[in-house]
């Protein structure tokens, strides 16, 4: 893990405005936000409340960094951490302004170095003690902290299946505490038409089902209910062909996999390189080996291949519905 080594930031503990140049704004020179009334919501069981718009942010993992940047606020944020894929293109140029504070979750000395007055993450392990600090320590400390619902620290706050409904609800949250309510609301109007139009476009006359495969060669790990990869099979009208299984993921075993034998499988493309990450190197262990090489979907050439970071609830959801759609266009069209 890099971290950053320096101290934490003398205008941490004292009002950001004492840090603040001349006329009130950043010593970036980014203006001041104007000023508004606090918002006050509940995160993950927890009260978070906001005094007035964020300029130091720091967000904790790449899909609230995506969010982020989605939302223009680049010029906000102090820092981001834990990019697992190359950052989408239409983001990159804003994303490469944002300094780096770790290759993977900052410790709580780099993370309060950045003086942050405000941190934002996907997943409850970034505000873990030996990550970020956890939520409530970091609210004594004048941080508010925000967390994804589908990664509560209490799993019984988890909801039961992942919905575009909650994505887009965390979008506006986001925008909310940010003041930019109306650049929300348009970023949201737009996945909805984009979610219409690959529903509507993947209408293939039949229940196709489809086995999501994440990683892993011995012990496949392939999805099972509630999570992002059934909501998009259901989605499209599609099926899960293991949504009898509990857990969001589960690990498998070939010979189960092959008694269901699958219609699509869909890969996820993952960049950290280990074994059986890529799609490729997935798609040659499918064709080599012995039981899996026989199943209908690898016989017949039937991939879909997804980014890995597309799988999980984030701004990528909707992109993820478009590669899926496309994909099952191409094979039944």
């Amino acid at each position: 893990m890099k971290t950053i080594s320096i101290g934490v930031a003398g205008c941490l503990l004292v009002a950001l405005a004492a840090c603040a140049g001349p006329g009130g704004a950043s010593s970036s020179g980014t203006p001041s936000p104007s000023p508004r009334a606090a918002v006050e919501l509940t995160s993950c069981g927890l009260p978070l409340r906001v005094t007035s718009p964020p300029r130091r942010a720091v967000s904790m993992e790449q899909g609230a960094t995506e969010i982020m940047l989605t939302l223009g606020l680049a010029d906000r944020m102090a820092g981001t951490a834990y990019r697992t894929d190359p950052v989408l293109d239409e983001l990159k140029g804003d994303y490469d302004k944002v300094p780096v504070l770790a290759g993977q979750y900052p410790g709580r000395e780099a993370l309060l170095a950045a003086a942050p007055d405000f941190v934002y993450s996907m997943r409850a392990s970034a505000y873990a003690p030996d990550a970020g600090g956890t939520r409530q320590d970091l609210a004594k400390l004048g941080v508010p902290a925000y967390l994804s619902s589908n990664d509560c620290e209490d799993h019984a706050l988890i909801p039961a299946s992942v919905s575009f409904d909650a994505v887009f609800a965390e979008i506006g949250d986001i925008a909310k505490i940010f003041g930019v309510e109306g650049r929300g609301r348009d970023v949201v109007a737009d996945l909805r038409r984009r979610l219409d139009t690959a529903k509507t476009a993947a209408r293939i006359g039949t229940n196709v089902k489809l086995m999501w495969y994440y990683s892993g060669t011995k012990t496949p790990a392939i999805a099972g209910r509630g999570g992002l990869p059934d909501t998009i099979s259901t989605f499209l009208g599609a099926g899960n062909a293991f949504s009898d299984i509990t857990q969001q993921w589960a690990e498998g075993d070939w010979e189960t996999i092959a008694r269901r034998d699958p219609d699509v499988i869909v890969l996820a493309d993952l960049t950290r390189g280990g074994e059986g990450d890529s799609a490729e190197a997935k798609k040659a262990f499918l064709r080599s080996d012995p039981v899996a090489s026989k199943l209908t979907a690898v016989k017949n050439d039937r991939f879909i291949v997804v980014p890995g970071s597309a799988m999980d609830p984030s701004i990528r959801s909707v992109s993820a519905v478009e590669q899926v759609s496309k994909g099952l266009q191409d094979l039944y069209r």
